[in-house]
């Protein structure tokens, strides 16, 4: 089954309730005015990139959608507004026929994205934009921090696989979510069942060291593992004497055993003598797999290690020390009324501290060089260039509160790979630097 497909909602009678209070009291205020029904133009972007990163990932997009779709204010979610006081009556009744209308523009996942970029454009009237706030920022700046450290992680591993294994060092729904993104930023495979089932992602997993500890003898537990899952199984060998644990896990499995795993010592130097003494017994086709609270500078410091596939938890799920985007959402520009024919007005916020924002309805586009290589994000609000029509990074999401399509996170994969591997080489580098693509505006 391809759950991927479905369009599943989140495990809450609705997404409503996915958002901040003040939402709901500026519309009200609006409704009060008169101005809720003036078309509005969202956009969601961040003004810089985390410390050190040369790109960002866009993850969360086929979730957005989800929520969007089932972001309904039903009798429950109503009761509960009302019986707070949050709003007032008049809004309560608008809220209950709550149906997104409008049309979503965004960068599709997968794609990579600048200071600047217009990651997601939502279009509609003010009162029905201005709710998707909060639970769209929630999406996109935690999935987008998870794929951006997988991206940086998968391509530190270069062919060797990834598996994502942090379900324990987040909470139990943002683990299904950080499985999703890690799975776009390029790894293979993951130890929770929530993500696999959700999403169609593959999962991996055979045994930890309270099995072995639960036998009398490492022997036992071995014998009972195989016994169990057959020769092609991964031994965890590092509970107590690793060189005897091999011994015996190639005693019992024979040649044919799968896999060991290492989840402590020096790595770099245990990962060697396990590929020494494997193949001095036989098992030269034997994996070894490494976990032990990985990033990417320590899958790094194992490139040339004899080492098969790694396994990565906390840093993974945490972003890797940048668990946000910091994206935001601004409007950026509105009608002067609420007749549906006047035109679009540009604005924006100006104040001091770095948080200014550039007014109008933008279009973006990815400039490359004589090579083919991307060497510009260009963003503008008039007519798009005739020589980047072909490079624009918008594609329509939602039309008229319909979402368009969905992809196989297999077809997102495959944008993120082929959109990283269009940067200069110098945005995989690990070493601290700027944006790898200066972001023109135009």
């Amino acid at each position: 089954m391809n759950t991927a497909d479905l369009g599943l909602p989140v495990d809450v009678p609705s997404t409503a309730l996915f958002t901040d209070q003040y939402e709901l009291t500026m519309l009200q205020a609006a409704l009060k005015a008169g101005t809720a029904e003036r078309r509005s133009v969202f956009e969601v972007f961040t003004r810089r990139l985390p410390e050190g990163r040369r790109y960002g990932v866009v993850a969360g997009t086929g979730r957005v959608l989800d929520a969007v779709e089932n972001f309904r204010f039903d009798p429950a979610v109503l009761g509960f507004l009302r019986e707070r006081s949050i709003v007032n009556a008049e809004t309560l009744d608008w809220l209950a026929g709550y149906r997104f209308s409008g049309d979503v523009w965004g960068y599709q996942e997968g794609e990579v994205y600048f200071p600047g970029s217009p990651v997601m454009r939502v279009e509609g009237t003010f009162a029905e934009c201005v709710l998707l706030e909060t639970v769209i920022l929630s999406i996109l700046n935690h999935d987008s921090a998870i794929a951006a450290a997988a991206s940086r992680m998968s391509s530190a591993a270069g062919e060797r696989p990834l598996i994502e294994m942090g379900a324990r060092r987040t909470h139990e729904l943002a683990a299904v979510a950080a499985s999703r993104a890690a799975y776009i930023g390029g790894f293979t495979s993951t130890s929770d069942l929530a993500a696999g089932f959700r999403y169609g992602i593959p999962t991996v997993g055979t045994s930890a060291h309270a099995f072995t500890l639960l036998h009398d003898r490492e022997r036992d537990a071995f014998q009972a593992q195989v016994d169990s899952l057959g020769r092609n199984t991964t031994l965890l060998v590092d509970t107590y004497d690793v060189a005897e644990a091999v011994r015996t896990a190639v005693e019992i499995a024979g040649p044919e055993l799968g896999a060991v795993r290492i989840d402590s010592g020096d790595l770099l130097l245990v990962a060697h003598r396990v590929r020494r003494q494997l193949d001095e017994l036989g098992a030269r086709d034997t994996r070894i797999i490494v976990t032990s609270d990985l990033d990417e500078y320590a899958i790094a410091s194992l490139a040339a290690a004899p080492v098969d596939a790694y396994g990565v938890g906390t840093q993974l799920v945490t972003g890797s020390g940048h668990p946000t985007c910091s994206m935001v959402y601004k409007l950026v520009a509105r009608a002067e009324s609420a007749d549906p024919t006047a035109p679009l007005v540009p604005v924006a916020k100006r104040s001091s501290g770095g948080k200014t924002s550039v007014g109008g309805r933008k279009w973006a586009a990815r400039r490359l060089d004589g090579h083919g290589v991307a060497e510009a994000e260009v963003i503008g609000t008039g007519p798009v260039p005739e020589e980047l029509r072909d490079r624009e990074l918008l594609h329509r999401l939602v039309k008229d509160g319909r979402v368009l399509s969905r992809e196989p996170l297999d077809a997102v994969l495959a944008r993120h790979v082929a959109a990283r591997s269009n940067l200069p080489l110098s945005a995989t580098q690990l070493s601290r630097g700027e944006a790898v693509l200066p972001t023109e505006y135009v």
